[in-house]
């Protein structure tokens, strides 16, 4: 006889519900992936008496480091126990069914092999799981209605489960992959995680967006302000001198707008505006977010001259173009460098974002930095550069001696 269970689900994981070939779920930590997926296999063994399900990892090297204490947490939590057998190794579930915990990589091809009769496959920590392993295990599991599930906080792009779930090839109709972070994780306050989370955007900035948002790891090295940014909160002086600058977007790229002032040779940004698709006619209202917005020189992209006499001439901004010359970005970078420190306030989200992901380009084969840098996570900057223009100088302009050479010449 089976029996239902109603476990409650975050939104984001609904897609994965209905029947299909291969589900995924990826993303940072504190998403609930693997509760969602241990949920669902104790409430699957309920409602299909003689269910089989296999749970591996690439490496299991002791039955305490797979995922049968969430699996058994989930019987605990929902006073399951008198329907399931919790042995050493293994859970028997109603109707004869079996969870079963497994190491890929210290079993054989035959041993693998031999679960084809099974119903599911958990794959957690998945961006661990070798190409020969996966290339193993997706045809061993050729039992009608078998799935295989995947949950994984993304490594690189051209790890084996993400190139299956987030490639090319992940159009296919028999598969379905959901992004969740934190943020979709209706139950992530409920803990000790939102301490953690905002301890690791304040001191760990460079390793932030690959624990907690879900982002590939990237080189740390070939980030341009590693360790140079600070996110944290502080009080803006009421003398404080600002800088406000603004850079352009619209379909793909956002508009983006800061105000930032310097104090004791470090650079403060308190406020930042901006988003993708904002009409000409919004700039404005978006502008107008950043307090004393009609009051402090402006200084925008001159790439688009026309948006800045619409602001200038239509709505009294004091907004002028910023200078650019060959190599502005490479002196606006070792400009802002210099500073003593550049603060954050943490409501600047995009400022923040922008300078953990910065980089220049890394070579994909020998993973070697190049002195190229990548143009994206980058318009906010460009905003921060243009603010700064002034302070930001051109060291490839040549020096100019007029007012030494019309000094009269003493030497005879």
């Amino acid at each position: 006889m089976s029996l239902a269970l109603e476990i409650p689900t975050a939104r984001v994981f609904e897609p994965l519900l209905a029947p299909s070939r291969y589900k995924g779920a990826y993303g940072g930590r504190g998403s609930g992936k693997s509760h969602f997926f241990g949920g669902l296999v104790v409430e699957e063994h309920l409602a299909m008496p003689g269910h089989r399900t296999v749970c591996v990892r690439e490496i299991q090297k002791s039955i305490a480091r797979s995922s049968k204490q969430l699996i058994v947490d989930k019987i605990n939590q929902f006073n399951l126990n008198k329907h399931f057998d919790v042995q050493d190794q293994v859970i028997k579930t109603p109707g004869d069914g079996l969870i079963i915990f497994q190491g890929l990589q210290s079993h054989t091809a035959d041993s693998i092999k031999s679960l084809e009769g099974f119903d599911r496959a958990w794959i957690e920590e998945a961006q661990s799981i070798s190409a020969y392993s996966w290339r193993m295990l997706r045809p061993t599991f050729r039992k009608p209605g078998s799935e295989v599930w995947a949950s994984w906080n993304p490594f690189s792009a051209e790890d084996a489960i993400d190139e299956f779930y987030r490639g090319a090839g992940s159009n296919r109709s028999d598969l379905v992959a959901v992004r969740a972070n934190w943020s979709d994780n209706p139950w992530f306050d409920d803990g000790t995680l939102p301490v953690e989370r905002e301890e690791d955007r304040r001191a760990r900035p460079d390793e932030y967006d690959h624990v907690w948002e879900g982002e590939y790891l990237s080189i740390s090295d070939a980030v341009i302000f590693r360790n140079r940014v600070t996110i944290e909160e502080f009080d803006t002086p009421a003398d404080a001198e600002f800088h406000l600058g603004g850079d352009w977007g619209f379909a793909k790229d956002p508009s983006a707008f800061v105000r930032c002032f310097i104090l004791d040779d470090a650079l403060y940004i308190d406020h930042e505006a901006g988003d993708v698709g904002i009409e000409m006619d919004e700039l404005p209202s978006e502008m107008r977010k950043i307090p004393g917005a009609d009051l402090w020189p402006w200084k925008g992209d001159n790439a688009r001259p026309e948006t800045i006499s619409y602001l200038a001439n239509r709505h009294r901004f004091k907004i002028t173009a910023a200078d650019k010359w060959k190599g502005s970005v490479e002196d606006g970078i070792a400009r802002l460098k210099a500073f003593r420190k550049i603060v954050v306030h943490p409501r600047c989200v995009n400022v923040a974002q922008e300078f953990r992901r910065y980089s220049y380009k890394v070579d994909p084969k020998t993973e070697r930095i190049l002195p190229i840098i990548a143009d994206a996570w980058n318009h906010w900057i460009d905003a921060l550069r243009y603010a700064l223009d002034g302070v930001i100088q051109n060291r490839r302009k040549a020096p100019d001696f007029s007012a030494f050479n019309a000094l009269p010449n003493r030497r005879r």
